[in-house]
């Protein structure tokens, strides 16, 4: 009894998430705040209500706080990844639906991917023990099912989701509009990258058609478009600037198309990929359009990606593009390999704050949202990782995960059966041992 009574209550914190908030200081930490304060040592951090109070040297700490001495070690803000599936995907090519694929003719642009998320994904616990407290979650596009039915040059709208808050995981929807373009888009549109562009122009044009004649459509004057209300709707922000088209595109010609695209319909654009980015990097800083990239994908893996180089993410920063890190093998499943792709990047020559920036605060500017997260200032949510050492090294793992001002229970699906498997003393085969 005692033994099914401790497993319960071992699994129910591990569904159940962090424990209510309350008023913490971490002490004595070297802080690296990814703000305009830089690395401050032998710091405090205060926490209340889940919001930063106050960080810096010599802050006296609130009488009751929960204190968490942090001395000798690295506090850093939350990991966001910047792209992925968490929530939406269990175990690849199962049986289960494929969540985040857009496939079919009814949507595209106004097929959202927020409401598909599940919290309570074996996948969270996995990620954010590991420091991952922010994620955008994409759509994405596949290859035909057996029915027939394709994926789109538009895959649908992302959303940023925190890790920790099963009652409202939700801050973003409609975080970004993620489309195909160059080489990806090609296959999605009839095996020309021009084919995709068109796709993607008369999508624009209808919403700016649809736009300007509302008012008729509604009274049942109705025009022949080629996209759904829902899509024309979703379209809408993006025209409006709200929503940044997110484009997958690799190849500096597609990317100067894609500056000029943006241009044009006077949209935000973010890319995604972008392999050759670097070639293009002052075109990119004076057009105000980030780069999601992986610093380990240096290998020309298809003609789209000839001139692929380690030290690509340094060159764009250094010319003042916006740069987030995603990892070169999984964004769903190791999205906690960021910081392998953030260490690699230093090796590389980026400094060791702007590869930090870079898996914190920049996702958040890019999506919107550095007002709240992203660096460890007061007013922001208290988004905070303790570290035994440096981050950036790969053999260093969290000792200690906030996400809104929530101590996060350090257990996974994997922590537990590490437990169970490493119990070789007890005489009893693995499948039953406690």
């Amino acid at each position: 009894m005692n033994h099914s009574m401790s497993k319960l209550a071992v699994l129910m914190i591990f569904l159940s998430g962090p424990v209510c908030a309350q008023t913490t200081a971490v002490i004595g930490g070297t802080v690296h705040t990814a703000g305009p304060a830089g690395t401050i040592e032998n710091a405090t951090v205060i926490i209340e209500d889940g919001v930063i109070t106050a960080v810096g040297k010599n802050i006296a700490t609130p009488s009751g706080a929960i204190i968490v001495n942090a001395t000798g070690k690295f506090v850093t803000p939350g990991l966001f990844t910047p792209f992925g599936q968490l929530g939406l995907v269990e175990v690849g090519n199962s049986a289960g639906p494929l969540d985040a694929v857009q496939r079919g003719d009814q949507f595209t642009a106004g097929f959202d991917i927020a409401d598909a998320f599940n919290p309570r994904s074996t996948l969270i616990a996995i990620n954010r023990i590991e420091g991952v407290t922010r994620a955008l979650i994409a759509p994405r596009s596949q290859g035909a099912d057996g029915e027939g039915h394709t994926s789109h040059v538009i895959s649908g709208l992302a959303a940023v989701v925190n890790l920790g808050d099963q009652s409202a995981p939700i801050d973003k929807r409609a975080a970004a509009l993620v489309v195909n373009l160059g080489e990806q888009g090609a296959g999605l549109a009839g095996t020309s990258r021009v084919s995709a562009l068109l796709v993607l122009r008369n999508a624009l044009d209808e919403a700016l058609d649809y736009r300007a004649n509302k008012n008729a459509f509604e009274r049942g004057q109705r025009r022949d478009y080629n996209y759904s209300v829902a899509d024309l709707e979703a379209l809408q922000g993006v025209l409006m600037g709200d929503i940044p088209l997110l484009a997958h595109v690799e190849r500096a010609s597609d990317i100067e198309v894609l500056i000029r695209l943006a241009a044009q319909y006077n949209i935000r654009a973010i890319v995604k990929g972008g392999t050759e980015a670097w070639m293009i990097a002052d075109q990119l800083a004076a057009a105000d359009i980030p780069v999601l990239m992986g610093p380990t994908a240096n290998l020309p893996s298809s003609f789209d990606r000839i001139n692929a180089r380690r030290d690509a993410a340094g060159l764009l920063i250094e010319a003042g593009v916006k740069v987030g890190f995603v990892g070169s093998q999984s964004q769903t499943h190791n999205a906690r390999n960021i910081t392998q792709s953030a260490g690699n990047a230093v090796s590389e020559g980026l400094s060791w704050d702007e590869a930090l920036r870079a898996i914190t605060l920049a996702p958040a500017e890019i999506y919107g949202l550095a007002d709240q997260i992203g660096s460890i200032e007061a007013g922001k949510q208290a988004d905070i990782v303790i570290w035994p050492g440096d981050p950036l090294e790969l053999t260093n793992y969290p000792e200690k995960v906030f996400i809104n001002g929530d101590a996060i229970p350090m257990i996974s699906r994997q922590t537990l059966l590490r437990d169970r498997y490493m119990q070789t003393e007890t005489g009893k085969p693995p499948a039953f041992r406690h």
